[in-house]
This record gives structure tokens, sequence and C-alpha cells, in this order.
């Protein structure tokens, strides 16, 4: 297998609604300072790969717009998947294995707040026997936190503890929406949103982009002085139906991270896609993550979730632990659709 090394990454400042700028004009800035700190000329930037959804910018082929955040010359080999960004990196990491590109450009757009994301999500469910009863996404999410609590698995109290350390942790990300102190028994006072979870517990609306650049072998060596080596890459998906699953249990991310070698060493930090509190204990359990392993010190998708971006995002925070020296090797999650449906584990070393 050829060496590729996640060698940038930047990402927007997350909000709750952009009503300042469309998606083209959010994503600008992001590639452009993605591309400026690879220190790989536009120009020479062998693949391009986005991850979006048509179904939050409400028309078809969204992503063809959004190209012109690219720019039209010169001219580009792209590529783009229906889903979170973090496949459209996997994507771009099976192009670097062809060998005659050294170099990729990955990025991820969503603004969630153009609709209803609790509806809009609705049309993943199987369309036969669970759409037509529109359960919205976090009633859906719900009944797998119900099942958790159910099954004795956790409490509602470890749920809260997640969010606070969520919001203590985005303190010091400077483009998360949500931070700041919070009181475990004070968010265990506030009412439901759909029981049993709170507020809190659930993953705040966000408009955002995100991008990366991968660069293979001795690229990746000339312009990073500390590249994020990706050393495993796997994702696994669930069955489509709820009713076949345990939803206490995520067995697709326990295989993609036995296959992306998370096991093989001690992991650092771990930045897990839960966009649900509950959600993150059950990919820690799934993973084997100890209480040694830092969990989502950019505060996760608690903090900011930009659909199709979070997922991207997590790859791009735990590449930055190394490409800054603070870990020397790091696990990320993305996940896409319901109750950790599909999973994709990354795990990145230093070299």
């Amino acid at each position: 297998m050829r060496d590729v090394a996640v060698v940038s990454f930047a990402q927007s400042h997350y909000v709750r609604s952009d009503t300042q700028h469309n998606e083209v004009e959010i994503l600008m800035p992001v590639i452009s300072e993605a591309i400026e700190r690879s220190g790989v000329p536009c120009k020479e930037i062998g693949f391009t790969v986005s991850g979006s959804c048509d179904y939050l910018a409400g028309q078809p082929f969204a992503f063809v717009n959004a190209l012109d955040a690219v720019g039209a010359w010169p001219p580009i080999r792209e590529s783009h998947v229906e889903m979170d960004g973090a496949w459209a990196l996997y994507e771009a990491w099976v192009r670097l294995q062809c060998g005659d590109i050294d170099s990729a450009l990955v990025y991820a757009f969503g603004k969630s707040s153009l609709g209803d994301v609790r509806d809009v999500m609705t049309l993943q469910l199987d369309p036969y026997c669970v759409a037509p009863l529109w359960p919205d996404s976090i009633s859906v999410a719900a009944l797998q936190a119900r099942a958790l609590l159910d099954a004795g698995r956790c409490t509602e109290r470890d749920m809260a503890e997640v969010a606070t350390r969520s919001r203590r942790d985005a303190r010091s990300n400077p483009a998360a929406q949500l931070s700041g102190a919070a009181d475990v028994d004070a968010l265990l006072r506030e009412p439901y949103v759909v029981s049993p979870l709170r507020r809190h517990d659930c993953p705040p609306i966000s408009d955002g982009a995100a991008a990366i650049v991968l660069a293979a072998g001795d690229l990746a060596r000339r312009v990073s002085k500390r590249p994020s080596w990706i050393t495993g890459i796997d994702h696994r998906i669930e069955p489509h139906a709820l009713g076949v699953r345990d939803l206490t249990q995520s067995p697709s991310t326990r295989l993609a991270a036995d296959r992306a070698g998370a096991g093989r060493a001690p992991v650092d930090v771990a930045e897990l896609h839960a966009p649900f509190t509950h959600q993150e204990l059950i990919l820690r359990d799934a993973i084997g993550l100890g209480d040694d392993v830092r969990i989502n010190p950019s505060g996760g998708a608690l903090a900011a979730n930009a659909i199709m971006v979070a997922g991207l995002a997590r790859i791009g925070e735990a590449a930055s632990r190394i490409i800054g020296g603070d870990a020397d090797r790091v696990l990320a999650h993305a996940t896409s659709g319901p109750c950790l449906q599909q999973n994709l584990v990354c795990v990145m070393e230093a070299r």
C-alpha cells in the first residue's frame, strides 16, 4: 500500500444559521486556507472530491455549484459522494493508491439551517416500513438512547457528563458553535426534547464547511514537517432496517476499527462523530477506548454538527493533533445514517 498522509486541514467557524453566505462563499476561504497550508500548489493537486447532500440544499446536483469554490482553471479531475466528507476522503485515499497522482483535495459542506433537519433526515429511513410513519431524527435517536438505558449500559447522568466535557473542551476550539461551562445537575433539570434526550444530548443545527489536503509518499514528507500518516482506514454498514439491529451495539464500528488496526497500539486522541451523547458511549465501547484516551478534545459533533461535514472534521481535528505535535497516534470516526448505521474509522500516526 502507498503511504498517504493528511498534510493540512481547515474549517469554517460553525454557526446556527449563516444568512449572509451561500455554500460557495462558505467554502472558498476554507479551501484556499487548506491549500495554502498544505504547501501543494493548487495547479498540482491531482484529484478533487467532495461530500454533501442535495436534500439539504433543496436542489439536485448541488455539488456542481460548489465547484465554483475550487476554481474553473486549471481543469481538475473531480468526484463527489452524496454523504459525509469522510467517505470522500476514503475515495481520495483509494485514488491515491493508483500511483499516478500524489495529492488530493477533499472538502465537505452543509447548510443545515435551510430546512427542518429533523424531518429531512427521515428521508434516509427504510422507505417501506419506517419512513411512512415519519419519525424524525431525534425521535429515532431517542429510541436508541432508551434501549441503552433500559439495558443498564448507561444513565442519564453519564450522558450529561459527555455533554459537559464536550462544551468544556470546545472552549479551546475557535471553530466551535457551542462551548462553555455546564453543570451536570443543572443539565439534568432541563426538560426533555424527546425522552430521554434533552437539548444538551442533541447536536446543534450548524452551517459550515471543512477541507483536507492529502499527499502521498515523498510529496507529503517534502511539504509537511510532521505529516499525519493514514495507517489504517475502513468503513462498514449495518442493516437498513432498525428492527433487525441491536441499537445498543455498533458491530460495524467494531469491525471497521479492527480492520483499520485501531487496537495494534495505544491511541492518544480519538475524535468520535457522535451527534448524540449516548452514541459516544456506544462508540467508545465498540472501539475499546480506555479512560486514558482523550475523547473529542475539539468538542466533537455536540459542539458543531454541520451535516455532511462533521465526520470529515473529526479526521481533520485528529490529524491536527499529530501535525501540531500534540499526539503520536490518533483515531477518527465518522458516521452516517440513523442510529450509527454506517461507520468509518481512520487511524493516523506520526513517523
